[in-house]
């Protein structure tokens, strides 16, 4: 690296220069008083933004993922939820989402280790395998992830599997996976030949650990329920296969993820090397197209009644309190008067942004046709925007947002026919293998 240090007469007059403006005297004054946030808050903005929306759906509470990663599994169970709502009549219903988490940790571990002996003979700074370590089992998940799952293991209510004080507070529980699948690591890199009967045994340590922290799952339950008319069905003892069967309307496999990526050309389709959970199962796959696709995909699913699970960066132009996402919502440039501006695409080739929350559209507010902004349904409880609810702008759509999950069926001729290019192999690191 060129010597390049920083002079002590520069510093003097960056001193001088700063001393020398009163608006920035004024601003250092508030932001070392009040947070930055707040002084950055754009007022009109506020004021002009209300939750009303024109078509809307939810009629039920918000979820709360609590301290842990699972939005993408509360988005998916969500969506899933307001048609079990919907159909049955009922007043309120949850699907466990500890069920789904317990077996998505346990697939992990298989693609972890699975992916471990694959890649045994390269180097470990590889940046594929240094990548899997340094993540190897977290919380976060994708759509196809969601369906494999379900593919899988059906589905329960949540009284047959609630919460544990693991699930809602992960961190513990995911720091002595890390070190159990990290272990796994060099034990596999070392088996040769023995490497499946080491992969055996390490998924048994896994499922003990995971048993210990989220309890066992249900082999069986009994499924009953009451709907808004009082009326009761026992439906008897059911298996979570059979149980994911008998409420799901629809066939949530053919579903597909379109995404907004301005680096790749629109109707392309993409994938991701060695991410996923479910070792055989549904691939991850992605459709490129525009975000005003993107939007009208929304507006057809919400106006037909059916919400829609969606990724985005959660934290941009964003305030949690009023539950508000606004590209001028919040004014740091105005704040420290200097250029922060980057495209998309640059955020994305920079490092600055990538898909890392999952929640679902339940709303949209059209005038005259024209699509204005969207409620959203997140997994955080019912504190912030309208018990839960937030409301999104609709220029903030187009650029942080970035995939949506509709049926097949919603495609017009030409993205269907899309669907069947070879995809682009994108790197595990890439934004895209971001997990939400």
């Amino acid at each position: 690296m060129s010597a390049r240090p920083i002079a002590t007469s520069h510093v003097a007059s960056l001193r001088e220069a700063f001393a020398a403006d009163p608006l920035a005297l004024i601003v250092q004054n508030a932001v070392t008083t009040t947070s930055v946030t707040s002084v950055a808050l754009n007022r009109s903005v506020v004021v002009a933004m209300d939750p009303l929306v024109s078509d809307q759906l939810d009629t039920w509470t918000a979820t709360a993922q609590a301290k842990s990663g699972r939005c993408w599994l509360f988005a998916g169970l969500n969506l899933l939820r307001a048609q079990v709502i919907d159909e049955l009549k009922l007043e309120k219903f949850e699907f466990s989402q500890n069920y789904l988490h317990f077996w998505d940790k346990l697939e992990k571990a298989n693609w972890f280790f699975t992916s471990m002996i694959e890649m045994a003979g390269r180097p470990i700074d590889d940046r594929t395998v240094a990548q899997m370590l340094r993540d190897p089992i977290g919380d976060g998940g994708q759509w196809d992830m969601f369906v494999a799952l379900i593919e899988k293991y059906g589905l329960v209510p949540k009284y047959a599997m609630p919460e544990t004080e693991s699930s809602s507070n992960t961190r513990a529980m995911n720091t002595a996976l890390e070190t159990l699948l990290r272990r796994g690591a060099r034990d596999l890199r070392a088996a040769g030949d023995a490497a499946e009967d080491v992969r055996q045994g390490l998924l048994a340590d896994v499922y003990r650990v995971l048993a210990i922290h989220l309890g066992t799952p249900p082999e069986s339950f009994s499924w009953a329920y009451r709907n808004k008319d009082r009326e009761f069905s026992r439906v008897g003892r059911m298996t979570p296969r059979e149980f994911a069967d008998h409420v799901i309307a629809g066939d949530i496999t053919k579903m597909v993820c379109l995404v907004n990526d301005p680096r790749h050309p629109v109707g392309a389709t993409m994938t991701v090397d060695h991410l996923g959970n479910v070792v055989g199962g549904r691939p991850i796959r992605y459709l490129n197209v525009t975000p005003a696709t993107l939007k009208a995909m929304v507006v057809k699913a919400v106006t037909d009644s059916r919400p829609v699970w969606f990724g985005c960066d959660v934290g941009k132009q964003f305030d949690r309190n009023l539950g508000v996402w606004d590209n001028d919502l919040l004014g740091f440039e105005r704040v420290y008067g200097v250029d922060l501006a980057m495209t998309k695409a640059e955020r994305m080739e920079f490092g600055e942004e990538a898909m890392n929350h999952a929640m679902l559209f339940t709303g949209v507010d059209l005038e005259d046709g024209r699509l204005r902004r969207l409620r959203v349904e997140n997994s955080w409880g019912e504190e912030g925007g309208d018990k839960g609810f937030m409301t999104m702008n609709e220029s903030w759509f187009d650029e942080h947002v970035f995939e949506v999950a509709v049926p097949v069926d919603d495609l017009d001729d030409e993205l269907r026919e899309a669907l069947a290019a070879e995809p682009i192999v994108l790197p595990l690191w890439d934004p895209m293998g971001t997990l939400a």
